[in-house]
């Protein structure tokens, strides 16, 4: 990917209080995973010498989710801003050489090849600081990013400390950051609290390579959705939507058939050979093998069940962890094998 060494930071310490939830925002479910989960899946292919994350609210159950990752995490105790959060990886990345990508953990529509070409275009613009932002029609809630005459970014401006003139600017703060790692913890120490919610805000570090007259690069990214930051149950159905559509587009282009893609499901570990027909409201999960001219009809639910070539299995039936000899038919709402 790069010759430049790449650590991880994912922040996922926060409450999330507008999802109104008990359980830690980076744990709810979407597309058969935690979000966090997804965010790691992403990072993977980059192949990182070392991922930390930060964890703070419900630091026992996030820990626990993330077993079966190869990750390090830094406690936050004290919820004081996104700088205080990358600030606590210093025990663990203090010593790193290259470049620290940062990126949240409630972003899980992120993609690898996304943040692989963020990772190069760092490296072979030899920036201190790569911030990715992008257009939105409706920048509510994001910071806007401040650029002057030659569309040179200046510095990044949170929501509740913009002026009125600054609200009126679409290019947002996509909170996904490559900085060098030697500038990035030797600066994070003289960021203040000087705002509207006397936090240790991360992106006041724009600010302060652009006086210290440091390489600033801005990656752009074009697809706006990818960077949905999931704050609230709304937004979580919306990228769950989006999931779900990137996997069936996936297996249309590849010879599987849907009558009602939007309202079929489909894991990303189950494995469908060519000319399957799938029928409105399946669900296909768990390590699930659907094998050539299989038809599965409407609404049936499938969990860890493998068919051979040439079944077909009836509406509104549900299967569980068996195996299907080929030619099988089941009738409408078999309930087992």
């Amino acid at each position: 990917m790069t010759h430049t060494p790449l650590s991880l930071v994912v922040l996922a310490a926060g409450k999330g209080t507008r999802m109104k939830s008990t359980q830690a925002k980076v744990l709810h479910e979407l597309f058969y995973a935690p979000m966090l989960h997804h965010v790691l899946k992403a990072i993977s292919p980059l192949q990182p010498a070392k991922t930390v994350i930060v964890v703070g609210h419900q630091r026992e159950a996030v820990e626990k989710s993330l077993l079966d990752f190869s990750v390090d995490t830094a406690f936050q105790k004290e919820q004081l801003g996104t700088g205080h959060a990358v600030l606590c990886t210093e025990p663990l990345l203090g010593n790193m050489q290259g470049t620290v990508m940062i990126l949240c953990g409630d972003t899980p529509l992120i993609r690898p090849q996304t943040l692989k070409a963020m990772a190069n275009a760092h490296t072979s613009n030899k920036a201190v600081l790569t911030v990715m932002t992008t257009i939105l029609d409706n920048p509510t809630h994001y910071g806007r990013v401040i650029c002057d005459s030659n569309n040179t970014i200046l510095s990044i401006v949170e929501e509740k400390d913009a002026s009125s003139e600054e609200k009126e600017i679409h290019e947002i703060n996509a909170g996904i950051y490559c900085v060098d790692a030697k500038f990035l913890f030797s600066h994070l120490r003289s960021i203040g609290t000087n705002n509207s919610q006397g936090e240790v805000y991360l992106t006041d570090i724009v600010s302060l390579a652009v006086k210290e007259g440091h390489r600033v690069h801005k990656y752009i990214n074009p697809l706006s959705q990818d960077i949905l930051g999931v704050n609230s149950r709304v937004e979580l159905a919306e990228a769950q939507r989006e999931l779900q559509q990137r996997r069936n587009r996936a297996l249309m282009l590849n010879g599987v058939g849907m009558i009602s893609p939007e309202t079929t499901l489909v894991s990303p570990q189950t494995r469908i050979d060519q000319d399957v027909t799938l029928h409105p409201g399946v669900q296909l999960s768990g390590d699930s093998t659907i094998s050539s001219g299989c038809i599965i009809e409407t609404g049936a639910l499938l969990h860890n069940v493998h068919l051979a070539t040439n079944c077909r299995i009836g509406a509104y039936s549900c299967l569980k962890g068996c195996s299907l000899l080929p030619e099988t038919i089941t009738p409408p709402h078999t309930s087992s094998c």
